[in-house]
């Protein structure tokens, strides 16, 4: 378990993707050693990252012998090494476990729930925007969050303050290393106490929807059955915050980059301007290109050998998403903005029995803003230094400054 001579890249390190020269380093895996082991630098242990995506597709469609049980976030994000959601939460969870859950949960992504969603969302953002015409520049990372402020409405009958709240205690959550987003909190004080409001808030709605049932997710979860049985209340708890979480910080995250990435590539926003029949393949390149969720984590259930590599059982094994969207090998020019990209296999939803169960909401999100954006004809430039989140497993501006260069 050594790099190879003279390769000494710690994906720990949160600088390096603050930085962003991501690519760069990403580049050199694939190049000279795509299953890579990142030992901890106290030697303690570590993980393989797996970089090319050719590996990372096979590993996402492998879950007899890579499990999802014991969390698919390192120690070094937001939870912990062994996840006590193991077993009970949709993303953490393996078959026949992940099955019944996935079944569960997936009312609440229902067409007539998207619609309704897509609704409230379309007029949250409608309204941002014409705020950002008046005003003439915005932040548009506080822009963005009016998505998922929509969609979490909706889903959790929540009114548009309790929506904001939840946006907040999640942010908090994801970001609990970014001192942007916990204030003067300390890292792993913030995350507890992030989890702990969000199980609060969650809680209260649980009593609330006991009382008087709705359409909302917690009450689809409240009466749902498990070979016959109740979902139990820590059940219904995790897997709010699962869909919550995923919801709540994805869609900002890869608004905020799209428009950025559009400022930065002026003629590819002139290409969509001009033809409209670009739309779902803009769509497919922005989440290549934003690769919002940068990995997820595997463990392996049983010896295996990935890339002429061999694994030992209950090792880590990261597949990094961020990186398999710019495989040389599977992508012509990845370096290149390009929303007439086709065929584009991005991971960015992940594959197999994982893949995201939120991608036709997120899917929603995006392609509600670019058809507010395009149909304003609203052209911003950055107008200010770039902050990135601090993380490794999500990544995108947490401030972007913009400013309104022409419309309509």
């Amino acid at each position: 378990m050594t790099s190879a001579p003279g390769l000494d890249i710690d994906l720990n390190d949160l600088d390096l993707f603050v930085r962003g020269d991501v690519h760069d380093t990403f580049a050199l895996l694939r190049r000279h050693e795509p299953v890579y082991w990142n030992a901890d630098p106290d030697g303690s242990g570590g993980f393989w990252a797996l970089t090319r995506h050719q590996d990372v597709f096979t590993a996402y469609n492998d879950p007899a012998r890579l499990s999802s049980r014991h969390g698919t976030v390192m120690g070094g994000s937001y939870r912990r090494r062994s996840d006590s959601a193991g077993g009970r939460m949709l993303i953490a969870s393996d078959a026949p476990e992940h099955r019944l859950l996935r079944q569960r949960a997936h009312p609440a992504f229902r067409t007539d729930v998207m619609e309704r969603a897509g609704v409230v969302v379309r007029g949250y953002v409608s309204e941002a925007l014409d705020r950002v015409l008046a005003d003439g520049r915005a932040d548009f990372a506080d822009v963005a969050l009016e998505l998922p402020r929509g969609l979490l409405a909706v889903m959790f009958g929540l009114d548009r303050d309790e929506a904001l709240r939840l946006l907040t205690l999640t942010r908090r959550m994801i970001g609990h290393q970014d001192p942007s987003c916990i204030g003067d909190g300390a890292g792993e004080m913030a995350l507890v106490a992030a989890q702990m409001e969000i199980f609060d808030l969650m809680n209260a709605l649980v009593t609330q929807r006991r009382r008087k049932p709705g359409q909302d997710v917690v009450s689809i979860l409240l009466e749902a059955r498990l070979n016959g049985r109740p979902m139990t209340e820590s059940e219904i708890l995790y897997n709010c915050l699962n869909i919550a979480v995923g919801g709540d910080e994805t869609t900002p995250f890869t608004a905020a980059a799209a428009v950025e990435a559009f400022a930065e590539h002026p003629d590819q926003y002139d290409r969509l301007l001009e033809r409209s029949d670009l739309l779902d393949s803009a769509l497919n390149e922005i989440f290549r290109w934003t690769s919002t969720n940068a990995y997820v984590q595997r463990t392996a259930r049983t010896d295996l050998e990935i890339g002429g590599q061999r694994i030992a059982a209950g090792e880590s094994v990261t597949l990094w998403n961020v990186s398999a969207n710019f495989d040389e090998a599977v992508f012509e020019r990845p370096d290149l903005f390009d929303v007439a990209r086709e065929p584009n296999r991005h991971l960015a939803f992940g594959s197999g029995p994982h893949r995201c169960i939120g991608q036709n909401a997120a899917w929603l999100e995006i392609k509600i803003l670019l058809e507010e954006l395009l149909a304003r004809r609203m052209r911003l430039t950055v107008a200010g230094p770039v902050r990135r989140l601090r993380s490794n497993f999500m990544l995108g501006p947490t401030s972007l400054p913009v400013r309104v260069e022409s419309h309509r």
